[in-house]
């Protein structure tokens, strides 16, 4: 893996691609997956402050939806 996309395409981005496609995996996929386990299952376990702990793992999603755009942009923009 390489801090950049192939030589070929010739646009770099903000983020190197090991660190993209953990983000992408971890932002797109797990924590809305664990927002919603958290969401069924805290209530039922007694787990105090369900709604916040949901709403913190879905806007660490959102977070990390940025950071991928962030890098999506740079490297439109450098085209």
């Amino acid at each position: 893996m390489t801090d950049t996309i192939p030589e070929e395409e010739g646009r770099p981005y903000w983020l190197p691609d090991w660190l993209y496609q953990i983000l992408k995996w971890v932002g797109l996929a797990f924590l809305p997956l664990l927002g919603a386990f958290v969401h069924s299952v805290g209530p039922v376990w007694g787990l105090p402050h369900t709604d916040a702990i949901v709403t913190t793992i879905y806007a660490l999603g959102v977070l990390i939806a940025g950071c991928i755009a962030g890098s999506q942009a740079k490297a439109s923009l450098s085209k």
